[in-house]
């Protein structure tokens, strides 16, 4: 079992190796400039390591991409090997990034959330407090109205 940090440093490494392959060596026009690798985590064992990526495009798009990360799978593994140095390459897992999908949904709930905000503070302007404006009693307020009183 490998250490954490050493894990880290291979899982870097994977990501830059691939990432620059796909910007200069494989020209798979699926893989073209809207592909982008996000993040890689390896195995405590280094033996498998996920690649997460982002395509910003249509579905189709996206499909294409997936399609051409794996017939390339192949040989981004053996540039990863020839630049790791290590014993035994991993093997590449590629797993599209939720996280713009996510981010959007985020968005969209805070763009909710300020226009139901705006509602409320637009129907709250011209609005007047119920009772008196300070419904609480103040400690001194007690003897002087007793004073009055007599």
């Amino acid at each position: 079992m490998a250490d954490n940090a050493r894990a880290k440093r291979l899982a870097d490494l994977i990501r830059e190796v691939v990432a620059q392959k796909l910007q200069r060596g494989i020209k798979d026009p699926r893989l073209g400039s809207h592909v982008t690798i996000t993040d890689t985590r390896v195995t405590g064992d280094l033996r498998e390591a996920t690649v997460f990526y982002t395509v910003y495009g249509d579905d189709e798009e996206r499909a294409a991409a997936a399609a051409g990360l794996e017939s390339a799978k192949g040989i981004l593994r053996s540039e990863v090997g020839r630049a790791a140095g290590v014993k035994f390459t991993p093997t590449l897992t590629f797993v599209a990034d939720a996280l713009p999908d996510t981010a959007r949904t985020i968005e969209d709930l805070l763009d909710k959330a300020r226009a139901s905000d705006a509602a409320v503070r637009e129907a709250s302007a011209g609005a007047s407090y119920a009772g008196e404006a300070d419904p609480y009693r103040k400690p001194g307020e007690d003897e002087t109205d007793g004073d009055a009183a007599e």
